[in-house]
């Protein structure tokens, strides 16, 4: 494998009020306990297309850390960065969209978009397929929580595990619990478009997770978000895509070629957030920045902030 990580992906989709019925609050299944068992209360043997995807997975990470990518570091001395750098990759990360609706499909496409985040805080419900072993489940459960609370310190945003309103939820899944989880998404999302369901259902292996973040009054507040981790990659591949795709869904929806050192840029050269990533989270969730501001204005008082977090060299 010349170059493992070729042609592969994470993605991070916005959900406009075209995407879902607008205002309407979406119906969620009962919590565990009340008589619907929540996704994960089986205990089988992974399946063989399981198996299979597992050792596929684990030769790309093997691929990746042999490159020297997937990096744990946080960024060093080797990748120094400016304020005019953290403003451009704001901009490009915060206000554009990876992806749009064209025909039915959601196809790749980088379009101008607004700025986007939570205003209300998140209660977050981790869930995972019948599939997933119990020790995985622990493991990824104690991962995404501290990694909440990291992100909750690094926003101010409140973010809480809740087993039930959830406003925020993460799925943990193997291949026949993805393929068979529409109805729930469904359900969390009512009136999601076919497009948007497809993209979750029919996922390539090339797509290595992804989440949907919901703006039902396409205003720039996001209500509801869902996060589809693959639960057959291996422990620092599956760690990388918890990291982008929950940071994603509070609004860095985009990913840029430039940006480095950081998880929002397709390259994989760092798996886990970085010190560049934590001020782009800072800067969306700064009290002077409002949701629904364009790009131009948001770019002004990016130059702002990034000045007061890293001085304002060129």
């Amino acid at each position: 494998m010349n170059n493992p990580i070729a042609g592969f992906q994470k993605t991070a989709l916005a959900l406009a009020c075209g995407f879902a019925i607008a205002g309407c609050e979406p119906t969620l299944l009962p919590p565990p306990g009340s008589g619907t068992p929540e996704i994960g209360a089986g205990t089988n043997a992974l399946p063989i297309e399981s198996r299979t995807l597992s050792d596929y997975y684990a030769r790309v990470q093997a691929g990746l850390i042999a490159q020297g990518l997937l990096r744990e570091d946080g960024g060093g001395p080797d990748v120094p960065f400016s304020s005019r750098n953290l403003v451009d990759n704001f901009v490009r990360i915060a206000l554009f969209e990876e992806y749009t609706t064209i025909g039915g499909r959601i196809v790749a496409r980088q379009t101008a978009s607004r700025l986007h985040r939570w205003e209300s805080p998140i209660r977050m419900r981790v869930e995972f397929g019948d599939t997933i072993p119990a020790e995985q489940r622990i493991q990824d459960r104690t991962s995404i929580t501290n990694y909440a609370a990291r992100l909750s310190r690094i926003t101010g945003l409140p973010i809480r595990q809740s087993t039930s309103d959830a406003n925020y939820h993460v799925f943990v899944v193997n291949e026949a619990e993805r393929r068979a989880i529409g109805p729930r998404i469904q359900q969390i999302l009512p009136g999601i478009s076919a497009a948007a369901l497809r993209a979750v259902v029919d996922m390539p292996r090339s797509t290595f997770c992804l989440v949907f973040a919901w703006d039902p009054d396409d205003a720039g507040t996001y209500k509801q978000a869902v996060a589809v981790i693959r639960g057959e990659h291996p422990d620092l591949m599956r760690m990388s895509c918890i990291h982008e795709e929950l940071a994603q869904g509070l609004g860095l929806s985009n990913d840029s070629p430039a940006a480095r050192p950081s998880v929002f840029n397709d390259d994989e050269e760092f798996g886990l957030l970085t010190t560049h990533d934590e001020m782009l989270l800072r800067m969306l969730y700064d009290r002077r920045m409002t949701p629904g501001m364009e790009a131009d204005e948001a770019r002004a008082m990016a130059e702002i902030i990034a000045a007061e977090l890293i001085g304002g060299e060129s």
